[in-house]
């Protein structure tokens, strides 16, 4: 186990383990230190795998339409694993003018951006989805967004920055982050000191109490989310699938089986099984299925074989958290992904990275620093 490294991370979510595999590809000595016992243990390995730029807050689009160009399409063979990347599209569904309206703007944000994501019509709707109900009345339509395997993803990152020397150290929880001089000096973990000049923050909701020991603070709070999982049917369509209320989401794997998730409505008043995630009881299961069912009839015989609960770290304004810390030099920050951070995390990953190696990033992401909450008095 080493004590001095170059960089730490901390989290070994899909953020954490990127990050850690892209510095370490560039040459720098980096430990990674996971509070829990396991390796992805937080909402990448417990999400619906969407891998979108439709619907995203024009913010986080930048980062998100550099990671569909230059990651996605080339991250199996990087990993060495298949992560079930497919690009067939992202249809959000609406069956009101009040839905039409709210996915009418998020297009339109997008379309500013450079995504390609348009409005269809019922008619339209069907000719890509026949399976969709016949009370969706229109839809955005992105061709370039997708979905892929969160735990393969996560765990690939994981098995290949081990490979290029990256010590992954589990049931360590940092307590705090040291400093020196105002500059990172390292971090405390389990009454052990880790000194490295450069420290990265990715460790979802719990990334806060990390940061408020140098003064610190995202806006974050904890919202369950679950996800369930069917017996494989024969295949139906490729697309990613989601709707103006976000009361359901999901897709069909390359193996048959449909990975969807939704809301009960109490995602913030759920019981714990302990802090990592939250109890799945009958009534996020059965809400769940209502919502598919309402958008998606086809499937009312399908067999439910398990279901998952886990918690994402939303962020006061939905937006996520990817930058350098300016009042305490070599801290920066991963987190507030507001449940959609498995499709952006490994762009934040390669860009943090790069900022730290090379001092600059191809990707804008001046947008999503976390100075933006800053009081306004």
């Amino acid at each position: 186990m080493q004590t001095k490294s170059d960089v730490i991370v901390v989290g070994a979510g899909i953020v954490g383990n990127a990050t850690a595999y892209y510095l370490a590809k560039k040459g720098l000595r980096v430990t990674v230190l996971e509070a829990s016992d396991f390796i992805g243990n937080g909402g990448s390995s417990r999400n619906g795998g969407g891998v979108r730029q439709s619907g995203r807050n024009p913010k986080e689009l930048p980062l998100m339409v550099w990671g569909v160009k230059n990651i996605w399409p080339f991250l199996s063979e990087e990993l060495g694993v298949d992560t079930e990347y497919m690009q067939g599209g992202n249809l959000r569904l609406g069956k009101t003018a009040e839905h039409i309206a709210i996915l009418q703007r998020l297009a339109d944000g997008a379309k500013k951006c450079g995504v390609d994501v348009k409005m269809i019509d019922a008619a339209q709707v069907k000719e890509i989805n026949p399976y969709i109900s016949d009370e969706v009345i229109g839809a955005s339509w992105c061709p370039t967004d997708g979905h892929a395997n969160p735990l393969i993803t996560t765990l690939g990152y994981y098995k290949e920055a081990r490979k290029l020397g990256v010590d992954f150290i589990t049931g360590a929880p940092v307590t705090r982050i040291r400093t020196m001089g105002g500059h990172v000096a390292g971090v405390e973990s389990c009454e052990q000191f880790f000194d490295a000049p450069f420290v990265v923050v990715a460790a979802g909701y719990e990334s806060n109490a990390i940061l408020k020991t140098v003064g610190i603070s995202i806006p974050m709070k904890k919202i369950a989310l679950s996800c369930l999982v069917t017996e494989a049917e024969p295949q139906m369509f490729r697309q990613m699938l989601g709707t103006a209320m976000a009361d359901f989401y999901g897709h069909q794997t390359k193996h048959g089986s449909f990975v969807m998730g939704g809301t009960d409505g109490f995602d913030e008043f759920h019981s714990r099984v302990d802090d990592s995630y939250p109890l799945v009881g009958s009534s996020m299961v059965s809400a769940t299925c209502r919502g598919i069912l309402n958008y998606f009839p086809i499937l009312r015989d399908a067999k439910i074989v398990r279901a998952w609960g886990g918690y994402g770290d939303f962020c006061l304004d939905g937006v996520a958290t990817v930058s350098k810390c300016d009042e305490v030099p070599g801290l920066y920050i991963e987190c507030g992904f507001t449940g959609h951070g498995f499709g952006i995390g490994p762009a934040a990953a390669y860009n943090i990275a790069q900022l730290i190696a090379e001092g600059s990033c191809n990707a804008d992401i001046s947008s999503l620093h976390y100075n933006r909450f800053r009081p306004s008095k």
